[in-house]
């Protein structure tokens, strides 16, 4: 691929998240020196039109993996009240295998998501922020709790909140760690103190979301770097990364790599300066890469003549048929067995289905036994037919995207390596000659 200029090598003036490392103080004082809280009484004067217009303006788009212009999303809650409040609910739920962002934002800087909680509520005319956060994040939760209270003793939220005259509450709500409540209107559920299971759409939650009041759901990532645009101005912002992929982004990389970790950097950096500069390189070097799944677990893996060259964007991962989603790099070099790493991602997705939708409840299960005997070789050549085939069936036939989410890893599995699963069941026959034989006819009733 060629293109007119190179992207990443981001400057540590550019930053967003200066304190990704806990160089310094989390808490107040630090955040303070840091440059929050700067200014902020003149952004929320500016008014909730000028705050979209900025967000709108500055090519932000949804950090959870859905990648949705963010100022568009927060422009369809309701001008004008009719008598219910509006609420703002930020999903710090992060269930994704592989993906670890939002933790480190709440663990070293919670104030910039306080602080981002309020300009955006008051961009939607919301009363109260909602921070939604999952069950194992304890340390997260205390960091979060003891910012909130900082926050409300300054005055900087809470009645009059920076002086402004505008009144905003910021509550957190502990999940009970279920994947499902990363879903937007599972998690509207579960913070209602119901089981988290995805509601039919419509009506969308911006119409009737959160007890039945307009709500907009939200990533912790997409609400952080919100204060940081409205002070730098929308242009510094857009400066960054290609067309329609603007901004810096954080990026979790994890596995065979000899540095893991989080790293915020440009958008559309090339994945693998990304892993070189940032990670120390793959283990055993480039050439000893065998897959990289670029964005949580949910999105299908790219083989490495792939990812010699792509960019880690949302456009440039879609066009090679995978997707940027919460730009969690999964590494995996030549020592992984491919198909067990597959087989697994699909245990998790069929243990993690709610259970209301058929095709996903049933077909999760059916990709986890068809998987965990290919992993063995123990199935016929047809079957993998069968998998693809079963994958098709339930993406895009359930009400929230789990089902998308269990069925790409396994569609990229069969699109890259399908040769390996041949292999394998290849030599199960060979070293099982009898039940070779059997596998031939292994989904069909007994008596055949």
């Amino acid at each position: 691929m060629s293109f007119s200029r190179t992207y990443g090598n981001l400057q540590d003036q550019d930053r967003i998240f200066t304190n990704l490392y806990r160089d310094g103080d989390p808490f107040i004082d630090g955040a303070l020196k840091r440059g929050d809280w700067h200014k902020t009484k003149d952004i929320v004067l500016n008014g909730d039109d000028w705050i979209i217009d900025q967000i709108k303006a500055s090519g932000l788009r949804g950090r959870g993996g859905a990648g949705f212009p963010s100022g568009l999303k927060y422009s369809f809650m309701p001008k004008v009240s009719d008598g219910r409040p509006s609420y703002l609910v930020i999903n710090a739920d992060e269930s994704e295998p592989g993906t670890c962002k939002d933790r480190e934002i709440m663990r070293h800087d919670p104030h910039k998501l306080i602080e981002g909680a309020l300009c955006v509520g008051v961009s939607m005319r919301a009363k109260a922020a909602y921070i939604y956060i999952r069950g194992e994040f304890w340390y997260e939760y205390n960091c979060l709790e003891r910012a909130i209270s900082e926050a409300y003793e300054r005055g900087l939220i809470g009645k009059n909140a920076c002086g402004t005259g505008y009144d905003f509450d910021v509550h957190v709500v502990h999940g009970a760690g279920a994947y499902i409540c990363g879903e937007e209107t599972g998690l509207i559920e579960s913070l209602e103190g119901k089981q988290g299971k995805p509601r039919m759409k419509p009506p969308f939650p911006a119409n009737a979301g959160l007890y039945g009041c307009p709500t907009t759901v939200t990533n912790v990532e997409t609400v952080a770097v919100c204060p940081t645009i409205l002070r730098r101005t929308p242009e510094w912002f857009a400066s960054f990364g290609r067309k329609n992929n603007a901004g810096t982004k954080l990026f979790a990389v994890s596995g065979h790599v000899n540095n893991p970790g989080v790293f915020e950097e440009e958008m559309s950096i090339p994945l693998r300066e990304l892993i070189e500069k940032h990670c120390g390189g793959v283990t055993g070097g480039w050439d000893n890469l065998k897959a990289i799944i670029p964005g949580g677990s949910s999105v299908p893996l790219l083989p490495k003549r792939i990812c010699d060259d792509v960019l880690m964007d949302f456009d440039a991962l879609r066009d090679v048929r995978s997707g940027l989603g919460t730009a969690a790099v999964i590494v995996m070099d030549k020592s992984t067995d491919v198909i067990a790493a597959i087989h697994r991602l699909s245990k998790f997705y069929a243990h993690e289905s709610c259970g209301q939708c058929t095709p996903c409840r049933e077909g999760t299960s059916w990709m986890e036994d068809m998987l965990g005997r290919m992993r063995k070789g123990n199935a016929d050549f047809a079957e993998i037919d069968m998998l693809e085939e079963l994958s098709y069936q339930i993406e895009g036939h359930t009400i929230c995207a789990l089902g998308d989410a269990a069925a790409w890893p396994v569609q990229g599995l069969i699109r890259h390596f399908r040769h390996e699963m041949e292999d394998r069941i290849e030599d199960y026959k060979a070293e099982n000659p009898e039940r070779g034989q059997r596998a031939k006819v292994s989904h069909l009733p007994e008596h055949h």
